[in-house]
């Protein structure tokens, strides 16, 4: 890091540095690395009490009402479901005291309810979200925020015109990790950002959305027709209806489920509005089981120089078959370090170059006589004393604490803001400017072109 780079890192660090110590920065390669424990902020909950439904009652679904209701106050009152299996679990789970019901509709008219959580499949994200919201609702909608870009600027419309608190269930951005990383690459750790490479590796059948069908699945458990809303009409497929996510129909595949993901931290740290063009392509190699969607894509981004960061590409994969047993990662690279992204931890390593460029190895050098070497040497260490000769190689870690649940912090950041009116973490823009790239990735994939993208406008041009 340069000294002025320093400088800018220290002033912007602030208490943070004086809490973690700037010395901590420099831990050498050779040394056992030391993993500072990031504190996330403690906040105090009022006690009035919140009272939410869900929609859809999947995964996402029953994973986003455990973790609600784990925050002060907030008790669940409702759940809808197209499938009466889904609707028994609730019931099981939460108790027989919890409505349930096939038709969203329902919940919206109850007046008891003050939140809804949407966790359908993508199709039905914006529809779902824009009639709790003209409800009176507060709307914790699950990512992508929609499945086509049209929808999202419906969505924000929405917003705008209910004043309703809306937030996206990206609930990365809501990490203690996300958030010292921010500060950390805002301040100039890594120097000038050239380069953000994400990958998402998987190698399993349920990583690859081959999620189990229960035995009772029939045209008299699941309200097939309601499912598939605006899409073709066509018989019972319970493949279909617990497998959405492989069809282009109900899901956004990939890029929509997982690639999201890595857009939205990005845009988190750097500020960024989006790309300007977007390129994709990918093959459907292992997972050949009637999906319409790619199991392998990978993307590069172009992001233009703004006021908030320089150019650079980002460069996105996904891979189920991975037959090394995937794994992922995202990494901010940049002139002076890279910035190491985990899940709730980072990294960051740095390689700061000596102010002697060296000599031999590959090099002119050896084609040098030897009068002309020794006159080289010479000159060389006449100019580039001992110490000016090795580069610097430095390492430091950061994870929030054992047990930490981001995604907690991300529905008390969302009920929080019902409360007392605090700015959620990601609102419906920032949903939108992390889906929009997403969803124009499935577009560039299955059109085979290069796809402009209108990043303040969030459009295709």
């Amino acid at each position: 890091m340069s000294d002025q780079s320093r400088r800018k890192f220290i002033k912007y660090l602030g208490g943070t540095a004086a809490l973690l110590g700037v010395g901590s920065l420099a831990v050498t390669a050779s040394e056992t690395e030391h993993v500072e424990i990031l504190q996330p902020e403690k906040r105090v909950t009022p006690n009035d009490k919140i009272r939410i439904a869900c929609v859809g009652m999947g995964i996402m679904g029953f994973g986003d009402v455990d973790t609600a209701i784990k925050v002060p106050g907030v008790e669940l009152v409702g759940a809808a479901d197209l499938y009466t299996g889904h609707l028994a679990k609730v019931k099981e789970v939460y108790g027989s005291h919890v409505f349930t019901t096939r038709d969203y509709r329902e919940l919206l008219k109850r007046k008891d309810i003050d939140a809804i959580i949407v966790a359908t499949p993508d199709h039905w994200h914006d529809t779902i979200a824009i009639a709790a919201m003209e409800a009176g609702k507060a709307v914790y909608c699950e990512k992508p925020m929609v499945q086509q870009i049209e929808e999202g600027h419906r969505v924000i419309e929405a917003q705008k015109r209910t004043k309703a608190v809306f937030q996206v269930g990206s609930q990365r951005v809501s990490s203690v990790a996300l958030a010292e990383a921010r500060k950390r690459y805002q301040a100039g750790e890594i120097g000038q950002l050239n380069v953000v490479e994400a990958r998402m590796d998987r190698h399993s059948a349920l990583g690859a959305w081959q999620y189990s069908i229960p035995p009772d699945a029939s045209p008299a458990t699941v309200d097939f027709d309601t499912f598939l809303k605006d899409t073709a009409k066509m018989p019972f497929d319970p493949v279909r209806f617990f497998r959405w996510r492989n069809y282009r129909a109900y899901g956004t595949g990939i890029p929509g489920d997982l690639f999201v993901h890595l857009i939205s931290g990005l845009h988190f740290i750097t500020g960024s509005l989006g790309p300007t063009s977007i390129y994709a392509s990918g093959n459907l190699v292992q997972w050949k089981d009637g999906r319409d969607v790619p199991d392998v894509v990978v993307a590069i981004f172009d992001y233009p120089e703004t006021k908030e960061h320089p150019a650079f590409q980002m460069t996105l994969r996904v891979n189920f078959a991975d037959g090394g047993g995937g794994g992922e990662y995202t990494r901010l690279i940049g002139t002076e370090g890279v910035l190491e992204l985990g899940w709730n931890d980072f990294k960051i390593k740095k390689h700061k170059l000596p102010e002697a460029p060296g000599y031999g190895g590959w090099d002119t050098y050896n084609t040098f006589t030897k009068e002309q070497k020794d006159l080289y040497v010479k000159n060389y260490n006449a100019k580039y004393p001992a110490d000016k000769r090795n580069a610097i190689e430095t390492s430091s870690a950061y994870a929030a604490p054992k047990g930490y649940d981001d995604r907690l912090e991300h529905f008390t950041n969302f009920f929080e803001s019902m409360r007392t009116g605090k700015p959620v973490v990601e609102d419906a823009v920032f949903g939108l400017r992390a889906a929009g790239p997403a969803l124009v990735t499935n577009e560039s994939y299955f059109s085979k072109k290069l796809i402009n993208w209108d990043p303040v406008n969030m459009k295709i041009v």
